[in-house]
């Protein structure tokens, strides 16, 4: 009894002694846990997803260990062989972790351990990184970015094996390699670290990870709220032109899961980059929960985590693929590998959900703890539903008030519109306010260009952004929406952009057969006011549903006004004659423009311009009402581009001047087949003959559809008051109508 008192007192001692420690801990704790590991060596060879993947891993991991371990000077950019070599080393490792800790096999324990002192060896002298690129050199990568996604990683990997390893052995790493680590990424880089921002978000998960393997309290409360006093001047900004500190905003993973969330899990910089942060919000929350429950990081923000793995898989097309909002490379889909872990996590701990495990089926590989295990069970035991993925608008901002995107979905995504009217997106925003882009199942109808890089290419720029990301595919004339004079969206300011964001006018999803979304932007070009309305309509007299969209413009002078239309496919035919240039020229200097040959100009043949394409099997037409004065731009994306970074993509342009005040009105239809196979064509004309606006004043703008059978369909939009139970009246033509809410449609 006398020895427990003295223990107790002396383990009292060395915790006020030392306030860095709190109670010894078991280990592993982070992913894995006790507990969870027993749970999955219990059910080995019961569960043949989670099997499967033991035995894949494996095979991956026992091939590594056959290469040798191998830690090079680093030299690379991202693509070549010490980046990457690198990379491959801390993504083994954390799988020979969970594998030594579900086989018990010690050969997975000595490769990790015996790879950590090679990097203990070498990091002491190690100088930041020759590649001077980035705006925070790293020493093992190019980027701080990717040596803190070695240390997320690591801090499983040590955390798997940390029993194994003496107190020596554990001191040795701790002293040489982590807290010097975790001291590099944040204190000695607070431009990266202490900032809201993905970067950052990877910064605070990886301090945080070792903290919780070392029982580090204060490491732990840096990487949840920053550091205090970092130094950095406000306003300074990065290579992507975004603010590295902005007045009065705070820092941590905390200020990172606050404020690019919004209440319904949208995250600000849009789907490629939320599925990259994901992995770090979710493995460190998850770490958060098994290690400091009390914290309640599932739960924070009205479980804004969890929340966020729904909101990115809906923002995926028919085939999984992220819609590229901002800054996106196309084909990144939830297939990868942080997908798998949100997939997993938000289904162990959020409320088990069965349409998630359809998404699990799909990817057909899961994580080796508990989380995985949880998922492949209930494939197992037939509790699969799948994932239905309905209309939706995701707010953003913190607040939910800062605009935001919506998706209107006919079908099973038989037609698909993806409506952008949401903040900036930090640094990864584009300057396309009110854009759209356009799909059928998971083909593009009409696309957004995504970024300008060539992710982990070592031939293109060292795999990193390339100079027309800015030049082109930030700009406003890159995308589906409107462009005045041949400039960009607040002048392509970063500082005037982050301030500002459109207004959602009407949401309404209700009716399947007519799902509208309309939204105004008064700050992209001072003085004129857009008021984009786009409608996903199923009309009794057409085979697929299509979309009908109206840009209002009210502005304070006479300006130009470009509205492109970026499709992909073979050009069929179109109504109207053009001229072609012998010499291919840019349209422009500047904004984008320069980037752009102009392949063909016309003038409209009817108020009804038509311009017809197959794309992947499909019909589809593009029908605007038009004007006498307005010219028809054939464009090509190529131009002052020699090193061949940009795809050579065509847009119809309709190109307005000396207008003030005026409306763009156009349908897009999908219509009928075309088989290689059969060689069979079918329905490939369009169903319409004519679209006019027929009334626009400051209340209402009134447009009509006529078929070829000559049906016409009415759309009638209130312009001022969208709001549910008001009544409204309107003449056109002789005829009236009247309605309750936003707009009135009718097929008859």
């Amino acid at each position: 009894m006398h020895l427990i008192k003295i223990t107790t007192l002396l383990l009292l001692v060395v915790t006020i002694a030392a306030p860095h420690l709190s109670q010894a801990q078991q280990h592993p704790n982070l992913i894995l846990t006790k507990d969870g590991v027993e749970k999955v060596r219990k059910n080995l060879g019961k569960v043949p997803l989670f099997d499967a993947t033991v035995q894949s891993v494996k095979q991956e991991v026992d091939a590594e260990i056959a290469f040798g371990i191998d830690t090079p000077i680093p030299k690379d950019f991202s693509g070549g062989y010490t980046h990457q070599r690198h990379k491959i080393n801390f993504l083994t490792a954390q799988k020979a972790g969970a594998l030594y800790q579900i086989l018990q096999d010690d050969k997975y324990a000595k490769y990790i351990r015996d790879m950590l002192f090679q990097y203990e060896a070498m990091y002491k002298d190690l100088p930041v990184h020759p590649q001077e690129r980035s705006y925070a050199r790293g020493k093992l990568f190019w980027q701080c970015l990717n040596d803190s996604n070695w240390l997320v990683y690591m801090s499983q990997a040590y955390d798997a094996i940390y029993d194994t390893l003496t107190k020596q052995e554990r001191d040795k790493l701790e002293n040489n390699l982590f807290r010097p680590f975790a001291d590099f990424i944040s204190i000695d880089n607070p431009q990266f670290y202490n900032r809201v921002h993905n970067h950052s978000t990877w910064g605070n998960a990886a301090v945080g990870m070792i903290a919780l393997v070392m029982n580090d309290e204060e490491l732990l409360h840096r990487a949840l709220y920053g550091i205090e006093d970092d130094g950095l001047e406000i306003g300074g900004k990065d290579n992507d032109g975004g603010f590295i500190k902005v007045a009065g905003q705070k820092a941590g993973f905390l200020a990172n899961l606050e404020d690019p969330f919004s209440p319904d899990g949208y995250y600000t910089e849009g789907p490629y980059y939320q599925r990259y942060a994901m992995y770090p919000f979710l493995i460190f929350g998850l770490a958060m929960h098994n290690v400091k429950p009390d914290m309640q990081v599932f739960e924070h923000k009205d479980n804004v985590l969890l929340k966020g793995v729904d909101a990115l898989l809906n923002l995926s097309d028919a085939d999984g693929e992220f819609f590229p909002l901002n800054d996106g490379q196309k084909g990144m889909s939830y297939y990868t590998a942080s997908l798998v872990t949100a997939v997993d996590i938000a289904y162990q701990y959020g409320n088990q959900n069965p349409q998630l495990l359809s998404i699990a089926q799909k990817q057909n590989e899961v994580l080796l703890d508990q989380s995985g295990l949880a998922v492949a069970i209930g494939i197992r035991d037939g509790k699969t539903q799948p994932f239905v993925k309905n209309s939706i608008n995701l707010s953003d901002g913190p607040d939910g008030k800062q605009g935001g995107v919506g998706v209107l979905r006919y079908g099973n995504e038989d037609l698909t519109l993806v409506f952008k009217y949401a903040a900036q997106g930090l640094s990864h925003g584009h300057y396309d306010k009110l854009s759209f882009s356009l799909y059928e199942k998971g083909d593009e109808v009409l696309q957004d260009y995504g970024l300008a890089r060539f992710v982990n290419i070592g031939q293109k720029g060292g795999g990193n952004y390339l100079k027309e990301n800015k030049t082109w595919a930030k700009t406003t004339i890159a995308h589906n929406t409107l462009s005045q004079n041949e400039t960009m969206h607040f002048a392509g300011k970063y500082e005037v952009a982050s301030k500002h964001h459109s207004d959602l006018y009407v949401y309404d999803d209700s009716n399947k057969n007519v799902q509208i979304i309309s939204a105004i932007e008064t700050n992209a070009y001072p003085g004129t006011k857009m008021h984009r309305t786009m409608a996903v309509i199923k009309n009794k007299s057409f085979d697929k549903p299509f979309l009908l969209d109206i840009m209002k413009i009210n502005s304070e002078q006479k300006n130009q006004y470009d509205m492109p239309f970026y499709y992909l496919g073979q050009v069929l035919s179109n109504n109207f004659s053009y001229d072609s240039p012998n010499i291919l020229k840019p349209l422009g200097n500047d904004n984008g423009y320069q980037h752009l040959y102009l392949e063909g100009k016309g003038k409209p043949s009817t108020s009804s311009t038509q311009f017809s394409w197959l794309g992947k099997g499909k019909y589809y037409t593009l029908t605007s009402a038009t004007e006498d004065s307005d010219e028809l731009l054939l464009t090509r994306m190529g131009a002052n581009d020699p090193e061949f970074n940009l795809r050579r993509e065509a847009a119809l342009m309709i190109r307005r001047k000396d207008s003030d005040n005026t409306v763009f009105a156009s349908v897009i239809e999908p219509h009928g087949s075309y088989s290689p196979v059969s060689e069979l064509s079918v329905n490939s004309n369009s169903n319409i003959a004519e679209l006019k606006v027929v009334h626009d004043d400051v209340n209402y703008t009134a447009v009509t559809i006529k078929d070829v059978k000559g049906q016409t369909s009415v759309f009638i939009l209130s312009n001022v008051n969208a709001s549910p139970s008001k009544q409204h009246k309107l003449k056109v033509d002789g005829k009236s109508y009247g309605w309750k809410g936003a707009y009135y449609y009718s097929d008859n």
